[in-house]
């Protein structure tokens, strides 16, 4: 789990790289007085932002038949607050395979998800297909302050949560478990009318996973090799022009002899060897000329780009397909390999937002908003695809009358919020009608006053 998130912050391999040349023996030895490049050319983190982007970058859409449950959902739990943090959780589930959401309460009582690191915890499943939880056991560390001492210690907590609530542990340099306070809570605690406090604790494990796919395995997995590739040819491409006086190999003619290890030594760390003749005599300076050609690396760097932009099943932004006025066949093509990956991810969060759902409505069932156990959610996920609108708002004049105008201004490319521009549509309507109906009633008075004059 750590490999994903040190890439994606550009902590690679490539960064405890050393130069080495063959030694006496064949035995690798390391080289100090080489140019030693370290290029550190992150794709796998645009990878990362190009997949979360695509999938969460947009307000997740909740609907609904239950008009004031789901303005209550939107407004109080899936906000702007919750985007921020599910998007977050995004990267740790492509970074990690996983990422987890923890429901508690803050002091006044209100029910939110905390986002919690994937490498803290260590899940127990009942089942082999990871579906429900037996415990979880959470470890982090904690800053100690101790008296008569200026330096500060760093402890091991441990928690253990499971049906019965949550025991605390501290855990030692020797890998032993000592209970520490408050050594066992329940999850949340209620005060009644009376100020009397009651400790409960939820009928389910409350950790939530958030799945990248159904076997949890990180983006990293697929695409590590080829971003090592990637940093690598563009690290020796930058040694090889710094090293403009290796390119020209002196060879000393009759200058001693040397074996075959201290001749790639030479080679490797001098750029120079020293051979004799078979007759030992004439001494003379030659050189081999080694050329360096661009277009090699470069070729090569294009090859492993394509590759890893391919296994991570992106898109590249700078396609050929794109250029000009380009129709929605060739954006579609362009977005079908991360289309395609979205939809099995897409599979994982709809579940976890269904568990997310059971903890809002217990927690409204138990704080006496109602019971809304029974209710039907949707959750629509707006990828973030670049589209032909034109073609799309076409579209949508065509489906009237076919299809529900609900349907047809939730997938219109102008509207961020169907419900809301729903009830501008009906406000809308009802203004006209309005109107219509005060310039009939002035009509209907101006004929009448007309009839008056008429019969005098």
């Amino acid at each position: 789990m750590y490999c994903g998130e040190n890439y994606y912050k550009g902590k690679q391999d490539i960064l405890r790289r050393k130069r080495t040349a063959i030694g006496e023996g064949g035995k690798l030895e390391s080289v100090d007085n080489l140019p030693n490049n370290r290029i550190v050319d992150n794709q796998y983190q645009k990878m990362v932002d190009q997949k979360n982007n695509f999938l969460l970058g947009n307000p997740i859409t909740v609907q609904g038949d239950n008009e004031e449950y789901i303005k209550l959902l939107q407004q109080q739990y899936f906000n702007a607050k919750f985007c921020r943090t599910l998007i977050n959780c995004g990267k740790d589930l492509i970074n990690c395979g996983i990422g987890w959401l923890f429901p508690c309460h803050n002091q006044f009582g209100e029910l939110y998800f905390k986002r919690i690191k994937p490498y803290e915890l260590i899940p127990g499943w009942k089942d082999a297909e990871h579906t429900e939880l037996d415990y979880m056991i959470h470890i982090y560390p904690v800053v100690v302050y101790e008296k008569n001492s200026s330096e500060d210690k760093v402890v091991e907590r441990v928690e253990v949560c499971d049906e019965g609530g949550i025991t605390y542990f501290e855990l030692t340099n020797s890998g032993n478990l000592i209970p520490v306070a408050p050594f066992h809570s329940n999850y949340f605690a209620m005060t009644d009318c009376d100020g009397v406090t009651t400790e409960y604790n939820w009928l389910k494990i409350p950790f939530i996973p958030f799945k990248f796919n159904a076997e949890e395995i990180p983006l990293i997995r697929r695409i590590k090799s080829l971003q090592d590739a990637v940093n690598a040819i563009e690290s020796n491409f930058q040694n090889a022009m710094e090293e403009d006086v290796r390119n020209t190999i002196m060879v000393l003619v009759n200058y001693d002899g040397t074996n075959l290890g201290e001749f790639r030594r030479n080679l490797a760390t001098y750029g120079a060897v020293k051979v004799n003749t078979a007759d030992g005599g004439g001494g003379d300076v030659r050189t081999l000329q080694i050329e360096v050609k661009a277009e090699n690396y470069n070729a090569i760097l294009q090859i492993l780009k394509k590759a890893l932009i391919e296994n991570a099943m992106g898109y590249d932004a700078k396609d050929d397909r794109l250029g000009g006025n380009a129709n929605e066949l060739n954006i579609q093509s362009m977005y079908s390999d991360i289309d395609l990956d979205a939809n099995g991810t897409e599979i994982q969060l709809q579940a976890a937002l269904e568990e997310m759902l059971w903890f809002i409505n217990a927690h409204l069932y138990n704080t006496n908003v109602g019971d809304f156990s029974n209710e039907t959610v949707d959750f629509i996920f707006n990828r973030n695809v670049m589209i032909n609108e034109s073609i799309i708002i076409e579209n949508c004049q065509k489906s009237q009358g076919v299809i529900s105008d609900e349907t047809i201004i939730a997938k219109h490319p102008w509207v961020d919020d169907p419900q809301k521009e729903l009830e501008r549509i009906e406000e809308e309507k009802q203004k006209n009608i309005e109107q219509y109906s005060n310039v009939f009633n002035d009509n209907q008075d101006d004929n009448t006053n007309d009839n008056s004059d008429g019969d005098e």
